[in-house]
């Protein structure tokens, strides 16, 4: 199981709420916390996070892919008439 750390900010935008209410929460979750060398408390996941936390990867991963599809097929349509028309000036047999 990976490890993923937090801080209070990012915990509390994974779980739908501010910062102090992520902090509330680590404490009744007994998670695991670390001040690190930029100051901020991040907080360890646990395997209930975790899972919360890939999910929302996977569907940004799902937009992401019709973004890209979408695009391609804008562009396949976009440059499907310039082919057409690039392909005509070939250079015939003599």
């Amino acid at each position: 199981m990976p490890q993923i750390w937090m801080t209070y900010q990012e915990l509390g935008a994974l779980c739908g709420f501010g910062a102090d209410e992520a902090r509330m929460q680590a404490q009744q979750l007994l998670l695991d916390r670390r001040r690190s060398r930029d100051g901020h408390t991040r907080v360890k996941l646990n395997a209930a996070l975790i899972a919360r936390f890939l999910e929302t990867i996977r569907e940004s991963d799902a937009e992401l892919d019709e973004a890209i599809a979408a695009l391609r097929e804008t562009h396949q349509h976009m440059s499907g008439g310039f082919r057409a028309r690039r392909t005509s000036f070939g250079r015939g047999a003599a």
